[in-house]
């Protein structure tokens, strides 16, 4: 099998779906705690009130050869069973965090599926030090765009842009200085482990910052004559501690 970036097999494209009715592409994840695994995106990827999103289903595609990397399969989730959401979701003092996480049946997948996962081991917590400057990468699907013959994602460079380990204005994110477009939402933020070498991390030696949620920009800003910010949203990383708990 040629040589891939073992970060570029932790993510997978999300297509959203109403019944048989196409609706919107996203980035996903994975997480793997104890023997459990579960696809991480954004909330707003499985439901957004606010825009009336509301599919029912999601489908993602897994590569099933390690010598062929063109051969994948699609797997299909049902986002409700019997009525009720299927994701775990979470709340803090400000309200509802915009990450799900979503466990994956192991029994439906073919016994040669070819992904990455991050752990726990993988978290850059809130109180261990990252400085503003640091570079990042954001991986994932803008506007759906990736290798659609190998099923592989594309890197956008990014930096850390605020205080890691604050709350930006009270919010469970930090700030990111990156070029990122829709389709993205959901999108892994890491950083190079400086150890990369180290045991623990196994073959995926990158770091676990955060989650790609938004962009962000300012309501007085002038639409003809100021460009947009370019900064972004991404929610610290240790909420999957959370939401993947029993």
């Amino acid at each position: 099998m040629p040589a891939v970036e073992s970060v570029l097999l932790s993510v997978a494209r999300i297509l959203t779906f109403k019944g048989d009715y196409p609706l919107t592409s996203a980035t996903g994840f994975f997480f793997e705690r104890e023997s459990r695994l579960y696809l991480v995106t954004c909330r707003h990827v499985v439901v957004d009130e606010k825009s009336h999103h509301y599919p029912d289903r999601i489908e993602l595609d897994f590569h099933t050869d390690p010598e062929n990397l063109v051969t994948t399969t699609a797997l299909s989730i049902l986002l409700y069973h019997k009525s009720d959401a299927i994701w775990v979701e979470a709340k803090d003092s400000k309200g509802v965090v915009d990450i799900v996480a979503i466990e994956v049946d192991r029994k439906a997948l073919p016994k040669s599926t070819l992904y990455s996962a991050f752990s726990p081991t993988h978290l850059q917590l809130p109180e261990q030090r990252v400085e503003v400057g640091t570079p990042l990468m954001v991986v994932g699907y803008p506007l759906g765009f990736h290798d659609w013959l190998h099923h592989m994602a594309v890197v956008r460079h990014a930096i850390v842009s605020s205080s890691f380990g604050l709350r930006f204005q009270g919010m469970g994110y930090f700030m990111t200085d990156a070029r990122m477009h829709r389709g993205s939402s959901g999108a892994p933020v890491v950083m190079r482990s400086r150890d990369a070498g180290s045991e623990a991390l196994g073959e995926l030696p990158w770091k676990l910052l955060g989650v790609h949620s938004a962009r962000l920009d300012v309501g007085s800003r002038d639409q003809r004559e100021d460009e947009a910010l370019g900064l972004n949203c991404a929610w610290y990383a240790d909420i999957l501690m959370i939401l993947t708990a029993r």
